[in-house]
């Protein structure tokens, strides 16, 4: 019996260390291909930093970003064929019911231009609301990226969640195995009478 529950014990300590919050890697760590804030501009790819100074100054965001204000959007050319490649960016407001649109207000427009350095740089204020953030290259099919600025941001949500949940569905699995056992319905028989 005892043996089951450190057993049951052991099981869910692992888990609980599986999918914890911390043991995933967080944005940095994972491999070019699966990177939320890559993606393919024609058969190249490309990677999307936001950042906010004025809010947090080393921090880096993608496509959820935390405030409103002004905000620092740098674009790494990836593949140094892009390079001389003249790179456009445009930034549209989007409608909350189609943000893939092409439909709404600029925001901001960056000019074609090639860039030997790699790194498309530019700055627009945006406020509260869904974007699209457009990158054209000359003679490839185009990228986007959907902005999100100041919204629910649910991913970080269910992230600050899953450890609590993770402990009570631990909790209650040691408490159903040691339920099983006679001894504590012996205990709970004692406590009656």
């Amino acid at each position: 019996m005892i043996r089951q529950i450190r057993r049951a014990a052991m099981v869910a300590l692992l888990a609980v260390a599986g999918l914890s919050p911390e043991m995933v890697g967080a944005h940095g760590k994972v491999e070019l291909e699966d990177d939320v804030c890559v993606r393919r501009l024609g058969g190249s790819m490309v990677h999307l930093s936001a950042y906010q100074p004025q809010w947090a100054p080393k921090t880096e965001y993608c496509t959820e970003i935390p405030d409103e204000g002004d905000t620092f959007l740098v674009i790494d050319l990836i593949d140094p064929k892009l390079r001389a490649v003249p790179i456009g960016v445009q930034i549209i407001k989007a409608s909350s019911a189609a943000p893939k649109d092409e439909e709404g207000q600029t925001i901001a427009y960056w000019k074609p231009a090639s860039h030997p350095d790699g790194v498309v740089r530019g700055e627009a204020n945006l406020e509260k609301g869904l974007y699209k953030l457009v990158v054209t290259a000359e003679g490839l099919s185009p990228s986007y990226y959907i902005l999100r600025v100041q919204q629910v941001d649910y991913s970080q949500f269910g992230r600050k969640a899953m450890g609590p949940i993770v402990v009570l569905l631990v909790l209650a699995v040691i408490v159903y195995e040691f339920s099983k056992t006679g001894r504590l319905r012996n205990w709970w028989a004692s406590r009656r009478t």
